[in-house]
Order: structure tokens, then C-alpha cells, then sequence
């Protein structure tokens, strides 16, 4: 027994995909990895900020996920970082993605990776795309509620 396992370890984390997307409902996926990819990939060189999810046959694949080579690797280092990889989840929930991503405005995008239980894992999410005004209005609330915080804190300092 491992000192991590059941626990979870964020390697990689779309930090884009909440300011472009309201995000609806979320989907864990297991990724179709090669060993050096794994060991890179545990040393957080990962990127997932231009990577998108598609469905095709059945099967969802996720497209411009960049895991760099590994520098300890030998020849089975893939020789494309943003290669297609296929992602693993349960027919059922491929078939309800696909359903719900039909619907005009909504993507799957890919959230974070970690790993649990000794397994890489890909966090999806189902976002609408927000327009510009939708960014202007929850970039408006994260300030306002930053400034609550700092007026908050000021008026406890002043009660001491």
C-alpha cells in the first residue's frame, strides 16, 4: 500500500476552460497512455490548455493534449507530443456525452488531470461557451466579491 492511494494528485488543470465555458455536468476518463508518457507525466509536464474531446465510432479521443518526451525515455518515447490519445469511460456515458454535446453551443472539454489510485485520469467536463458579455459579468462578480473579502478582513483588523 502506497502512501497516496485513494488520494488524488492534480498534474495538469485547464485554468481556461471556466472563464470560456459555463460548465454543466462532469465525467472522469481514464487515458490510453504509453509507460514514458505516464512517467513524464507524473513529473507535471503536462498541458491541457488547447485539448478538446471528440466521438467518433463510439470511442472518445482527446486532440492537442501536450505530454512532453521524457528525458530519461528510450526509443518508445512517442514521437508526437500532441498525438490523438484514446480516453476510457463506460459506454453509457460516451452515449450520453454524445447526446448532450450534439446540442448547438456545447463542447467537452477536458478540466484537469491527476492521477488516483495509481491510474492517470482526465476529468471532462460539458461547457457551453460563454459569449463576451457572460466573461464581462462573472469577471465583474469575481471582483466584487474580492473586494467583500478585503473589506471584511479591514474591518476585523480595526474590531482587534
Amino acid at each position: 500500500m502506497g502512501k497516496n492511494d485513494g488520494q488524488s494528485k492534480v498534474l495538469a488543470q485547464n485554468k481556461k476552460a471556466s472563464h470560456d465555458y459555463f460548465i454543466e455536468d462532469t465525467y472522469e476518463a481514464g487515458m490510453v497512455l504509453t509507460g514514458t508518457e505516464i512517467k513524464s507525466l507524473r513529473n507535471g509536464r503536462a498541458n491541457i490548455g488547447d485539448a478538446f474531446a471528440t466521438i467518433r465510432n463510439g470511442e472518445i479521443h482527446i486532440h492537442n493534449m501536450h505530454i512532453s518526451p521524457f528525458e530519461q525515455g528510450n526509443r518508445n518515447n512517442p514521437l508526437d507530443p500532441t498525438r490523438t490519445r484514446k480516453l476510457l469511460m463506460h459506454k453509457v456515458q460516451i452515449h450520453k456525452l454524445l447526446g448532450l454535446s450534439k446540442q448547438d453551443g456545447y463542447s467537452i472539454v477536458p478540466l484537469k488531470i491527476y492521477i488516483r489510485n495509481g491510474y492517470a485520469k482526465l476529468l471532462l467536463g460539458l461547457g457551453k461557451g460563454k459569449k463576451q458579455f457572460d466573461k464581462r459579468e462573472t469577471a465583474a462578480k469575481r471582483d466584487a466579491q474580492r473586494d467583500i473579502q478585503r473589506a471584511m478582513r479591514e474591518k476585523q483588523k480595526i474590531a482587534r
